[in-house]
């Protein structure tokens, strides 16, 4: 088994752990965009001790390159411990991050997650340049 089979995804409209790309359509070569990568747009994700996104990390793969290129790494380390217990804690993080980019090639955004009880997920974007 490769690490590659473990990624699940499906419709982010219906499933509450696929990464939900939101950014636009069409850039503008070497000029920055932001990139906002969220879970649980439609179908709310828990946020609890016991049931949380762990990290969002996204990659870009331009067009014609035969290597992708590691765009951001973002861990969620807050979901309620505390030494009083479970969903007790006083810091929730959320499990969305905006980030700027910029590209001189179209290509495909990745997006992919980490659910610490359902696993790993992924979706991806076309960026076309202007």
């Amino acid at each position: 088994m490769k690490v590659g089979e473990l990624y699940q995804t499906a419709d982010w409209q219906t499933e509450k752990h696929v990464p939900v790309i939101d950014c636009p359509d069409e850039v503008a070569s070497g000029e920055m965009f932001e990139v906002k990568v969220t879970l649980g747009k439609e179908v709310a994700h828990p946020n609890t001790t016991e049931h949380h996104i762990r990290w969002i990390q996204v990659f870009f793969k331009p067009e014609g390159d035969k290597f992708s290129y590691q765009v951001a790494n973002c861990e969620f380390t807050a979901h309620g411990e505390s030494t009083e217990g479970p969903n007790t804690g006083p810091v929730y993080t959320h499990h969305g991050a905006t980030i700027a980019m910029k590209t001189n090639k179209p290509g495909i955004l990745f997006a992919t997650s980490f659910c610490n009880i359902h696993g790993l997920w992924e979706n991806s974007k076309a960026i076309k340049i202007k």
